[in-house]
Parts: structure tokens; C-alpha cells; sequence
């Protein structure tokens, strides 16, 4: 008789039920596993057939064949030690059959029976409440997946725990979700001194998660002013906090099973590989772009990326999604962020200084700023000059605007669109629109709209330039608390498409 248990295999952010069955039948003592499990998992009858000792449970002298349906879906991980372990105590009937049929189980079992967090509890539980199962998992993971409502978590520390728990001599309680993090509003907009008009571009990139560089010598305060995006930006809604933690716990980077409210804001290494920013490796595990969802990604130093990831952010920045292609997998992950980068104009840093440049001016700013391709170049909606500030201004006191006070219009503005787009599952934001949408929402007045005509065949804007002065000529209006679109936000707007130092 087949004794069956549940758990999960990962494909990307999604968790697929897989079925793990056990059948104890006559013939000479063994143990396989079956089903395409990897090493990880060919592996735990080891683990299981030790732990199992320590609790002085002797596994009989007969065949013992564990299948992982379905048999054609890979199988990886530690994570299935657990629903292995529960299958074969239900096969050889010390625990309940039709008790461990209604539970999804994953964790790692330690050879003295005591259980080890693994990675992905959270999608996990949510795979377990869309098939109306109960979730156990180990101790250490409960906090995790206790996030979500809708199925019964129950952590254990040990299989002794839960041969205890289903047998009912000692219940275990359900586990408590983790504490909600705290938002770091410890830097403030006001630190930085003058560079206003970037600034701007800031609160309006924040608005809109529109795309933003920021170009400007060696020391004028681009790194110090994306610092700051984080306390500019609203807290993450509920669903879009489940969903940014779904990949973080694929990641392992949930803290003690806490959520937190804050966007996500990764800042990668300029000599990072096309694995570490795309996503990939051996298990296709998400990549900076993917943990960057529903928050920023900023990368200093742009031109010093290698092309080759330069370029594949060009088709993220587009879906909002990378699909990562490997020979044994094929996983989609979710990247909706917002691009900030951050460069210098050339290699030296100085080419709007005469006297500190070097002698190839201006094939130096040409041929670094060339490191960016076009199509690149024109997926950004903002492109601003960061000039080095004056020594008179860095001993001016702190002026302009507080970190709260535009956190307070940026959130005003992302209310508006919130509102905007709610029967467009798909758009959340100015910078998702498109077509139909786009047009009924960002259609200047006649003023507006000759300013931008003119513009486009005065600088020859794309058609999607054209569309991303669109977008941000709306954020404008919605920062404005305006209904229409005017010629006012349409020239802000084309004034951030064009800087100086791109043009020239």
C-alpha cells in the first residue's frame, strides 16, 4: 500500500506540489528515490534513515521505493527530507495517513532528527493555501511563512516534534508571523547642499519610478543623493510586500522570517557578473534586477559595467520580467524596478573642468559615455547634470525640502495613480503605461502638444522617447495635483530628456 506526503518544488518564485509517495513492499532491503531528484535530494535517505535511528525507529528489512510525482519535473534541495521522512513514518503506520495527506511539508532533517530552516517557506505557503493545506515546516522558517493567512503553519524543531504532533500527545501551536521592519529614514534630502534642479529629478523619478541617470563629476554628490531615495519613497503596499518577499525568501534573505515595508534598494558592484545581475547559476536563482523588485536598482559607475550587462538590462527594463533560460531550467522571475545609475562624463571625471581635464577633450566624454548604448540610453525617462557644488554653498546651512515633506508628495502622487490604474492590474504606475491608457491619460493640451512636436523633430525622440516624455509630463501634472497635462509639465519634462552633457 502507497503511503502519500506533499511538498514543493521551485520554479522560480512559483511553488509546484509535488507529491511524494512511499511504497514499503517485500523483496531484498533497499532504499531508492525516484522521481529526477538532484544530489541534494538523492541524499536524504541517508539523512532520513539516521534520524529515523536516533529516534530508535528501526526501518524494516524490505524495499523502500519513494516516488516524486510528477516523475518529468526536476527535483532540488534539501527541502524534501521532511515529506520523505513523513511518508515513510505513514507507510510504516505511525503516523496517520489521512492526517499527512492534508499537510505540505519541507525541511532539512539533521542525522539527530532536529530540523534546519531551508530556503522558500514563504512561496511555499502560498502554494499550500491555493490546495487548502495545512504548511509544517521547520522552526526556524515558521515566521516566514506564517505571513500568509490563509493555510495553518506548524513549526517544528525536531521530527520528534511532529511524530508527537500528529500522533496527539504534544500539540504544537501555529506559528506566529515575524515582526514587520522598521523603514530607515535616518538620511535626509536636506544633507545635500544645492543641486537642486537633481533634486527634482529625484522626486519625480520617485513619483513615477521612472528611469533616472544622473551625470556629473567625480565627488558632486550622485551616490549621496541616491542614498536618500529610499526615505522619498511610499511603503510598500501589502501585496506588493508578499510578492517582493516571495523572491527575497527564494533568495534567503528574509531576516528571522520579518517583512519589511521598505522598497528594496540593491546597489551592485560595477564588476558584478551578467549571473549576479540577470539571474542565473546552477538553480537559476534571482538576480539583483528580480531582488530589486518594486524598489530601485542603483548602479554607480554605469559605463564601468561590462557591455554585455549593460545590455541585457534592456529587455527587463521593457516587460518588467526576465526569463532566465538554462540547460536544466527555465524560470521566470518578476523585476519591476527603477533604474537609477549614476556616471561620470569621462574616464579622468572632469570634462566640464578646462583646467582639470585631461588632453583627449572631448573624444574622452565621447568615447566613455559610448560604453552606454543608445537603445539603452533611451530607456531612461531622466537624464540630469549633478555640477560639483561650490565651496561657499557646502557651508550654507541645511535648506530646501525635507526627505518627509517630498515623501509626503510623492505619495499624494502615487496615490493618484494608484487610483488611476485600478482596473489595470498591469500598470501601477506612470512608468507602466502604454497605449490606449497612455494616451487617454498623458494627452496635453494643444500647447503642450506643439511644444512636444517640435521637440521631438528638433532632437528626433524615438517613438518610445516620445512616449517616455509622455509618462513624465503626467508625473509632473500628478506632483502638481493637476488633472490635465499642460506646457509647463511637457517642458520640464523634455528638459530632463536632454541634458547638457548628453546633447553636447
Amino acid at each position: 500500500m502507497v503511503a502519500r506526503a506533499y511538498s514543493v518544488a521551485f520554479q522560480g518564485v512559483e511553488a509546484r506540489i509535488v507529491e511524494v509517495q512511499c511504497a514499503v513492499t517485500p523483496g531484498l532491503p533497499a532504499f531508492s528515490i525516484v522521481g529526477l531528484p538532484d544530489k541534494a535530494v538523492s541524499e536524504a535517505r541517508d539523512r532520513v534513515r539516521t534520524a529515523l535511528t536516533s529516534m530508535a525507529i528501526a526501518l524494516p528489512s524490505k524495499r523502500i521505493t519513494i516516488n516524486l510525482s510528477p516523475a518529468n519535473l526536476p527535483k532540488e534541495g534539501s527541502h524534501f527530507d521532511l515529506p520523505i521522512a513523513l511518508a515513510l513514518l505513514a507507510a510504516l503506520e505511525i503516523l496517520p495517513k489521512d492526517v499527512i495527506e492534508t499537510v505540505v511539508a519541507l525541511g532539512e532533517l539533521s542525522l539527530d532528527g532536529s530540523l534546519i530552516p531551508v530556503l522558500g517557506a514563504l512561496p511555499a505557503a502560498m502554494a499550500a493555501a491555493q490546495e487548502d493545506r495545512n504548511l509544517l515546516c521547520p522552526h526556524g522558517s515558521g515566521a516566514e511563512a506564517a505571513w500568509v493567512n490563509a493555510c495553518q503553519v506548524i513549526a517544528a524543531r525536531s521530527l520528534g516534534d511532529v511524530v508527537r504532533h500528529y500522533t496527539g500527545q504534544v500539540p504544537l501551536p501555529p506559528a506566529e508571523p515575524g515582526e514587520v521592519a522598521p523603514m530607515d529614514h535616518s538620511r535626509d534630502l536636506r544633507e545635500v547642499k544645492g543641486q537642486e534642479r537633481a533634486k527634482r529629478a529625484l522626486e519625480i523619478a520617485a513619483a513615477g519610478r521612472h528611469h533616472l541617470l544622473m551625470v556629473g563629476t567625480p565627488g558632486s554628490g550622485k551616490s549621496m543623493l541616491a542614498a536618500r531615495l529610499p526615505g522619498i519613497l511610499p511603503p510598500l503596499s501589502a501585496a506588493e510586500a508578499l510578492e517582493t518577499s516571495m523572491i527575497h525568501s527564494i533568495a534567503g534573505l528574509l531576516d528571522e522570517g520579518g517583512i519589511s515595508r521598505a522598497r528594496p534598494f540593491r546597489e551592485p558592484h560595477h564588476t558584478a557578473s551578467m549571473a549576479a545581475i540577470i539571474g542565473g547559476g546552477r538553480n537559476a536563482k534571482p538576480g539583483e534586477v528580480s531582488l530589486a523588485h518594486n524598489g530601485v536598482l542603483f548602479m554607480d559607475e554605469f559605463p564601468e559595467f561590462p557591455r554585455n550587462v549593460l545590455e541585457t538590462l534592456r529587455q527587463p527594463i521593457e516587460t518588467g520580467e526576465v526569463m532566465i533560460s538554462r540547460a536544466n531550467a527555465h524560470v521566470k522571475y518578476p523585476c519591476r524596478f527603477m533604474l537609477v545609475a549614476a556616471a561620470n562624463p569621462c574616464k579622468c571625471g572632469y570634462l566640464p573642468d578646462p583646467a582639470r581635464a585631461c588632453a583627449r577633450v572631448p573624444h574622452c566624454g565621447e568615447d566613455y559615455m559610448g560604453r552606454i548604448s543608445g537603445p539603452l540610453m533611451d530607456r531612461f525617462d531622466l537624464r540630469v547634470d549633478v555640477p560639483p557644488v561650490s565651496y561657499t554653498d557646502l557651508n550654507l546651512p541645511a535648506s530646501g525640502d525635507s526627505s518627509a515633506d517630498v515623501a509626503e508628495r510623492v505619495a499624494q502622487a502615487r496615490a493618484v495613480q494608484s487610483t488611476r490604474f485600478a482596473s489595470h492590474p498591469n500598470m501601477r504606475c506612470n512608468a507602466d503605461a502604454e497605449g490606449d491608457v497612455l494616451e487617454q491619460m498623458a494627452a496635453p493640451d494643444a500647447e503642450g502638444q506643439d511644444l512636444l512636436i517640435r521637440a521631438a523633430e528638433r532632437f528626433g525622440l524615438s517613438a518610445r522617447g516620445y512616449h517616455r516624455v509622455l509618462r513624465v509630463a503626467r508625473t509632473i501634472a500628478d506632483l502638481d495635483t493637476s488633472a490635465d497635462v499642460r506646457k509647463p509639465h511637457v517642458a520640464e519634462a523634455v528638459s530632463f530628456r536632454l541634458p547638457s552633457s548628453i546633447v553636447a
